[in-house]
C-alpha cells in the first residue's frame, strides 16, 4: 500500500503542474507573398460558450511626431484609453465608428479626458487638424489576445487547454480574407502553433508625397 501511494504522488503532481503552467497559442502571420506581417490583432475565443473573464486594463495612445502611437491597439471591452498629446501643436481627435463615437476638441498635454471603450468592434481614430493621423482600436469581448511584432509573431496566453476559435484582424485586410481557424490547445509550457496568411489590399498612392506629385 505504501509503495502504491508513493508512486501515485508524482503522477498527481505532474498533472497539477501541467495545469498550473497554463497554455498558449504561438502564431506566425505572413501576407500573401510570404512576408511577415506586423500589427495583426490575434485573439482566441473558447468554444462551447465558456464564460469570458473580465480584465479591462488602462491603455495609452499618444500623439507624437504628428502620429498616433501605437497605430494599432487592442483592448478588452470596458477598458479606458487616455490620449496624451506630446506634440508641440494641439490636436482634435475623434471617432465616428459605431462601436465608439467621441469628439475631443483641441487640446495639448494630458488634458483630454480618457475614453471608456465598452463595446466590441473596430474604431478608427482621426485628427480634425492633421488628416494623415489615423489609428485603429480593436475592442474585443475576449481577454485572450496579442498583436504580431515586426517578425509577424505573437503569443496568446490562455488559462486552460481546450478548443478555441483563433481569429486574425488587420486594418488593411482585403475583403473575404480567411481570418479564423479552429485550434485545439494542449496543456503545458509549449505553446500550440498556428499560422495565418492574410491578403492585404493594394497600397494606395499618397497624393501628398513628392513621388506622387512628380508623376502627375
Amino acid at each position: 500500500m505504501k509503495i502504491a501511494f508513493r508512486s501515485a504522488v508524482p503522477a498527481c503532481f505532474c498533472i497539477l503542474s501541467a495545469q498550473a503552467f497554463g497554455s498558449g497559442i504561438a502564431v506566425q502571420v505572413h501576407d500573401a507573398f510570404g512576408k511577415p506581417l506586423a500589427d495583426v490583432v490575434l485573439y482566441a475565443e473558447p468554444d462551447a460558450g465558456a464564460a469570458l473573464p473580465k480584465n479591462p486594463k488602462p491603455v495609452q495612445i499618444e500623439q507624437r511626431g504628428l502620429k498616433f502611437l501605437p497605430q494599432v491597439s487592442v483592448v478588452q471591452a470596458g477598458s479606458q484609453i487616455s490620449f496624451p498629446n506630446n506634440d508641440k501643436v494641439r490636436h482634435h481627435i475623434y471617432s465616428f465608428s459605431p462601436a465608439k463615437k467621441f469628439d475631443q476638441k483641441l487640446y495639448s498635454g494630458v488634458t483630454a479626458a480618457p475614453q471608456v471603450f465598452d463595446k466590441a468592434g473596430t474604431i478608427v481614430l482621426g485628427c480634425n487638424i492633421h488628416d494623415r493621423m489615423i489609428a485603429y482600436v480593436k475592442v474585443l469581448d475576449t481577454p485572450f489576445f496579442a498583436k504580431s511584432d515586426a517578425d509577424g509573431i505573437a503569443r496568446i496566453e490562455l488559462p486552460a487547454a481546450g478548443k478555441y476559435t483563433l481569429k486574425a484582424w488587420h486594418f488593411n485586410m482585403a475583403a473575404g480574407a480567411n481570418a479564423e481557424q479552429a485550434v485545439a490547445v494542449k496543456p503545458g509550457e509549449a505553446a500550440t502553433a498556428a499560422s495565418f496568411r492574410l491578403t492585404m489590399k493594394p497600397p494606395v498612392a499618397d497624393s501628398h508625397t513628392p513621388a506622387a506629385v512628380q508623376s502627375l
